[in-house]
Order: C-alpha cells, then sequence, then structure tokens
C-alpha cells in the first residue's frame, strides 16, 4: 500500500462500510473516540466525547495530587490509598491518551484545557491549604 504522509488511511471492520483513519490532525464530528462507532457521527455525541474527554483529562490532573498519608498510618493502609489514586489517575491518563490519538482537533483541545483547569484546580487548593497553614503557625508564634 502506497502511503503518502498525512493521507488517510481506510479501516475495515469487516463490513462494507469503510471509515477512515486521519493520519494527521483534522477538525470534524466524524470521529472515532475510545470505542468503534462513537460518537456515531452526531453533533451531540460529538458535544459528549469531547466533555468526557475534558472531564477525564481534568480528574486525572485533580488525582495527581494524592491527599498526604497522615503521621502514624499503617503503611499498608497508607500505600493501598496512594496506589489506589495512582491506578485511577493513570488509567485516566492513558484513556485521555487514546482519545487525543484520534487526531480530531476538538478532542485535542477538550484534553489540553481539561489538563489546564485540572492543574489549576489543584494547584489553587494546595496553594490555599499551605498560606492557611503559614496563617495558622504565624498566629501560634504571636500567642
Amino acid at each position: 500500500m502506497d502511503m503518502h504522509s498525512g493521507d488517510d488511511m481506510p479501516m475495515s471492520h469487516g463490513t462494507d462500510n469503510s471509515m477512515k483513519m486521519h493520519m494527521s490532525l483534522y477538525w470534524g464530528k466524524d470521529a472515532i473516540v475510545l470505542f468503534s462507532g462513537w460518537p456515531k457521527h452526531s453533533v451531540g455525541h460529538y458535544i459528549l466525547a469531547i466533555l468526557f474527554v475534558f472531564f477525564l483529562a481534568m480528574i486525572a490532573e485533580l488525582l495527581s495530587n494524592q491527599p498526604s498519608i497522615k503521621r502514624g498510618t499503617n503503611p499498608i493502609v497508607g500505600g493501598l490509598t496512594q496506589a489506589t489514586f495512582f491506578v485511577f489517575r493513570i488509567s485516566f491518563l492513558y484513556l485521555v491518551m487514546l482519545a487525543v490519538m484520534s487526531f480530531n482537533l476538538g478532542v485535542f483541545i477538550a484534553a489540553v484545557a481539561g489538563h489546564t483547569l485540572g492543574f489549576f484546580f489543584a494547584k489553587s487548593r494546595a496553594l490555599a491549604l499551605a498560606n492557611r497553614e503559614q496563617h495558622g503557625s504565624s498566629l501560634a508564634h504571636k500567642v
């Protein structure tokens, strides 16, 4: 098969219907995101797929700031808690990566925006907690 850079590659599903797998970024609602036949060539399903990728990326970033394990916690329980957060975070990241591999520009923008907003929420929360702790310790020194 003679393939030129940037060409589309036909993808057979075993039926007479053939879909094209894009080999470069493109814009349009006709995409395959994560599962064959989804978002089903409709604008509503395409918007749902974009929102799904957006929230998946945002949750993955929020999970990157695991809750800190308190002193005195059983090491097994602490390790299982951190491992659970890790499993979900990595699973969500792989799903976002697979969605972006659809080469659809809308899905790519949704993934980047979700990661950005999730990073913003995670870091602003961490900064608020650090400021609260610093403010609390400065009040304790004054008394």
